[in-house]
């Protein structure tokens, strides 16, 4: 006979199930993305929606999202309780318009890997990065030819 799932879960059997470590587990608790119950002997307990927790913090961190950026999509989300269909919606809709501008940026940048992105050639003729005076430090830091393929992009892309 079968026995019903226990609702709490010890940090490595959370950390095996996530496929990570149990101090990447520890890491995502103090950063506030997942919270866990101690026990009498102060033993951390995860409850089972834990492991969706980390599942998204994988993906985001998959699709070039930062903690932060996982940090405040998972803000949306309850920490008490599996979210609903809709409240997974909500957020996975903020993250595919992100998703959809890097792909812009990608794009961008695939356009014009035959041109110069800065190989430093300084070719006079050519070269859209050659900066007699340094010009460009007007322009601000960074990359010049990112900061043009994040406007091309247009404000659907989140660094």
């Amino acid at each position: 006979m079968n026995q019903p799932p226990r609702q709490l879960l010890a940090i490595g059997e959370v950390a095996e199930r996530a496929g990570i470590s149990v101090p990447a587990v520890r890491y995502y608790e103090e950063r506030g993305l997942i919270v866990s119950y101690r026990t009498s002997s102060n033993q951390r307990q995860f409850p089972r929606h834990v492991l969706r927790r980390l599942a998204v913090i994988s993906a985001g961190r998959r699709i070039g999202l930062s903690l932060e950026e996982v940090g405040v999509a998972l803000g949306g989300l309850p920490v008490d309780r599996a979210p609903t269909r809709s409240e997974w919606a909500a957020m996975s809709a903020d993250w595919s318009r992100m998703v959809a501008g890097r792909i812009r940026v990608l794009q961008a940048l695939q356009a014009s890997l035959d041109g110069c992105i800065g190989c430093g050639c300084l070719s006079r003729e050519r070269c859209g990065i050659f900066n007699p005076g340094d010009q460009a430090a007007l322009e601000g830091p960074g990359s010049r030819w990112e900061r043009e393929a994040r406007g091309k992009a247009g404000n659907d892309f989140a660094s």
